[in-house]
């Protein structure tokens, strides 16, 4: 049984953020180095003060010394054991050494010196550094406000730079996201990438492989759409031939073969037809206001057995209903094709979802959406109907999804663009007395009941 290591604290998303780590990054380097040249400078400067007080000190012994030695008075700030010398330092004279040590004496920074005295007793002098004291607290104040100006300022001019760096970067990334949504003529256009006498950096770099990658994918898609629509423009007219001769040969099972196979041709040639267009995306929408469940149980209908349409919540939409049809027709056709009865219908107010209960769709389709001429295991067909659904749920301004459910079975969303009125919503409103449980029909009169066997 494996343990689950346990995960470090979570900070927000921004985080993630190239310039907030090179503003981090920045920050720390900046405070290192500043506080590293600030301890140099106060180490060398505190030396150097604390040097010459320690020489005025120990020269100033000298002369008391020799008084000493000569009876003469000590003069001021001079003293065998005076008081507040420290003990250490008191410790060290009597042991016959000499020696210097920085103190507070009545408040006030002191250097005493001191050397040993006749008796087993300290001759010490002391000399005011005050003014040593206040120079190097001067000098940390002024370290201190330097490091933090030159912090901010770095820290300013490097987040300006790492600024610019990450604005190309998301423009970057905005042209490659657009570009897998399908707009293959959206380019970055780096200006440094137009220039090849111009040194380029490391983001035009990215740029212009991206520009190109683009460039060569339009350029392959384009040739397929061409491909593609040249193929079902030819394959037209002699497909209409051969079904003008299919209907000549006399009745027969053979007759029936060659018939089927000429419509599901001219199927496929329609349908190649269609996604042509789509690709070209020359196509244009006729809307007008429909009731969506009276057109989506048009269709359930038309579709044959094994279709079930219930209806939650029926609206008002503005679509084009030729194409909503071929999109829904395509949906349930796909279910029964490839699926397992019941297919059911339901419309929930502007989304309508087709279900089956066979095994599903396949993951690639869940994942990245249908694709042309793409099937897997026994599935027979070519891969069109759904990929026609999605484009013409595109040009309608509709979202179409597809998932499996958790018990098994195909799901496929549309929802189409609504916008509620006051009337629908007052209809809605259970307050009113709109509300209705939802309502299940078949393909029986608005009188008749019982259970239905297709649709």
């Amino acid at each position: 049984m494996s343990r689950r290591r346990p995960r470090g604290p979570r900070f927000p998303a921004w985080t993630a953020s190239l310039t907030w780590k090179a503003a981090v990054f920045i920050t720390v380097m900046c405070c290192a180095l500043a506080a590293l040249l600030g301890a140099l400078v106060h180490v060398s400067v505190t030396d150097q003060t604390v040097g010459q007080a320690r020489e005025r000190a120990l020269s100033r012994l000298e002369e008391v010394t020799e008084r000493y030695e000569a009876g003469d008075r000590l003069g001021p700030g001079a003293g065998v054991d005076p008081d507040g010398l420290p003990e250490r330092l008191r410790d060290l004279a009597v042991g016959g050494e000499r020696g210097t040590m920085v103190a507070a004496h009545e408040s006030r920074p002191t250097m005493w010196a001191a050397g040993p005295a006749d008796g087993g007793r300290a001759l010490a002098v002391q000399v005011d550094y005050a003014q040593g004291a206040r120079t190097i607290d001067g000098l940390d104040r002024a370290i201190l406000g330097s490091s933090v100006l030159a912090i901010g300022a770095t820290l300013l001019v490097g987040a300006f730079a790492v600024t610019r760096v990450t604005r190309r970067l998301h423009l970057t990334a905005q042209v490659a996201r657009k570009i897998s949504r399908g707009a293959l003529d959206a380019r970055v256009n780096d200006p440094r990438t137009k220039e090849p006498a111009r040194r380029q950096d490391e983001v035009a770099a990215v740029a212009g492989a991206l520009d190109t990658m683009a460039s060569s994918l339009q350029g392959k898609l384009l040739s397929e759409q061409r491909f593609t629509a040249d193929v079902a423009h030819e394959l037209r007219t002699p497909l209409t031939g051969l079904h003008a001769a299919a209907e000549l040969l006399p009745p027969g099972r053979p007759t029936e073969l060659v018939r089927d196979r000429v419509a599901a041709l001219r199927v496929l040639t329609e349908d190649l037809l269609e996604i042509s267009r789509l690709d070209a995306r020359s196509e244009r929408v006729d809307l007008d206001a429909h009731r969506l469940a009276p057109l989506a149980e048009r269709v359930a209908r038309a579709s044959g057995e094994g279709v079930e349409f219930t209806v939650v919540r029926d609206v008002t939409v503005e679509t084009d209903r030729r194409r909503l049809e071929r999109v829904l027709g395509n949906l349930v056709g796909n279910a029964l094709k490839h699926g397992r009865a019941p297919v059911r219908v339901s419309v929930d107010g502007p989304v309508v979802t087709v279900r089956d209960h066979g095994g599903g769709y396949p993951g690639y389709l869940v994942e990245h959406g249908p694709q042309r001429f793409r099937t897997e295991g026994t599935t027979k067909g070519h891969g069109l109907g759904l990929t026609i659904a999605l484009g013409q749920a595109a040009v309608l301004g509709a979202r179409l999804t597809f998932a499996n459910a958790p018990d098994g079975g195909a799901v496929a969303t549309l929802r189409l663009p609504y916008e509620e009125s006051a009337d629908e919503a007052g209809a809605a409103d259970p307050d009113h007395g709109g509300g209705r449980p939802p309502e299940k029909r078949d393909g029986r009169g608005p009188g008749e009941s019982g259970p239905r066997s297709g649709a």
